[in-house]
Formats: C-alpha cells, sequence, structure tokens
C-alpha cells in the first residue's frame, strides 16, 4: 500500500527506503544476515513538493526543489536507524559541491557530515555531528557527506531545500559500507574501512537570521522568498558564509 504525504492541495507518494537498500551500509552485519524482512519500509521521502501550482512555478524558477523525509524510530540490529548518506557533485564549471539545508518538522535528529580527501574517499579530513530538534536548522556546506540518524524512540520528520539541478551521490559510502562512524546503542564507532578518521567535532545548529528566518518559523515558508536559498543553486558566490557553517 502507497505511503502518501498531502501538502497544500497536493498529495504525494513517497520513495520509499527499504531495508534491502541499506545493505551496504549497516554495520551489524550479524543481525542483517539474520533477518528475513528485507522489504520492511524503513523511512519516506516525499520529493518536489509545493502546496500550490504557484509556489511550486517559483521553486522550480529559482532552481529549488523542497522534500520532506519521515524515518520512524528503530534499530539496524545494534545500529539506530539512518539514511543511506550521500554526497553532491560539484556545480558545473566549477569544484564547489551543491550544499543542502535541513530543518526539523518533529522529533530529534542527528546528523553526520564527513569530509573526505578528494579522490580518496576513505582519508577523512573532518566529521562533524549536530544533534536538532523541532524546529532546528542545519546546513551542509559544499565538500561534505551527510547522514541522517533518528537515535530516539519518535519518528523524525524533516524537511529540506535543495538545488532541483543535480542527482545525489552515493557510491562512495556504500563502497565504504557507511559513513566514518556509525551510531550504535553505545556511542559511535568508528568504519574501519576508512584508513584515517578525525574525532568527531560536536556542533550546534544554524542559526535562523543566517537565512532570513525568525526562530519557530517553518522553512517552506522561504519560497516567497528564494532569493535567500541562491547560495543552494550558485554557492561558488556564497562561499564566505558558507565556510563558516561548521
Amino acid at each position: 500500500m502507497a505511503v502518501t504525504l498531502k501538502f497544500g492541495d497536493k498529495v504525494t507518494v513517497a520513495d520509499v527506503r527499504k531495508l534491502q537498500d541499506m545493505e551496504d551500509v549497516v554495520f551489524d552485519r550479524e543481525w542483517f544476515e539474520r533477518t528475513y524482512e528485507r522489504n520492511k519500509d524503513m523511512y519516506y521521502m516525499f520529493r518536489d513538493l509545493a502546496k500550490s501550482d504557484a509556489d511550486h512555478g517559483a521553486i522550480e524558477s529559482h532552481h529549488l526543489r523542497y522534500d520532506i523525509t519521515k524515518i520512524p524510530p528503530g534499530m539496524l540490529g545494534s545500529e539506530y536507524v539512518k539514511t543511506v548518506g550521500h554526497y553532491h557533485p560539484p556545480v558545473p564549471g566549477t569544484d564547489v559541491s551543491y550544499p543542502e539545508i535541513y530543518q526539523v518538522l518533529d522529533g530529534s535528529a542527528t546528523y553526520l557530515l564527513q569530509k573526505v580527501e578528494p579522490g580518496e574517499e576513505d582519508i577523512v579530513l573532518d566529521v562533524a555531528v549536530i544533534k536538532a530538534e523541532k524546529g532546528d536548522l542545519v546546513l551542509v556546506p559544499p565538500g561534505y557527506g551527510h547522514v541522517t540518524i533518528n537515535a530516539s524512540d519518535k519518528t523524525l520528520e524533516m524537511a529540506n531545500w535543495v538545488c532541483r539541478d543535480f542527482s545525489s551521490v552515493y557510491e562512495p559510502i556504500k563502497r565504504l559500507s557507511g559513513a566514518a562512524y556509525f551510531l550504535l546503542k553505545d556511542g559511535f564507532a568508528k568504519n574501519p574501512l576508512y584508513r584515517d578518521i578525525p574525532p568527531i567535532r560536536y556542533l550546534k545548529p544554524l542559526g535562523f537570521d543566517e537565512i532570513g528566518l525568525v526562530s519557530g518559523e517553518s522553512m517552506y515558508d522561504l519560497v516567497n522568498r528564494a532569493e535567500k536559498l541562491r547560495f543552494l543553486s550558485a554557492p561558488q558566490d556564497y562561499m564566505g558564509f558558507l565556510a563558516g557553517v561548521l
């Protein structure tokens, strides 16, 4: 049965991540091999949302996309449920990759961001972890891959704004069986397939005024001020701002 979300006057069907889609990035391999429910739903992605046709036209005209993801609580064996994780490609003609911004709509999220040596994805230059609660904003700057973890007992619902002109890059994280760290019941554990991993830097969520929002506002309201989000489609023009978010 399809999972849907009503957003404004639109109903969107979810793109569903199943347990079988997580096979390459699960820490607890013994648990996975013993599990027969490979078709079990892990999380739901509702992409390219808009509350009206007019809003969608405005979003498209600024080369943006607004998504909502729902991650029910659960465990992947000894590991908390998470997204697969991915990187973003560079803006054509530049060496600057596309950023992305998230807002927690409900529940609690743990965002793990990692920057690796170009061309050597198993050498990690930086790892940042940001714990975010309802209303908090987290910006993934250029050069960072990211994984979202739900380490709570409540469904995590989060929104994101991102440039609509690219596709996410999953292969480097899948090839290394996950990000540089896994979040287990007893804390973070290093991924042994990476050659070099620095200690985690624990950071706070982004300030609202940095993108023109008032605390407590929905990030979707930027649909009426989409020029505030130009840093998502042309990050090469905003490196002063983007370099300071982590």
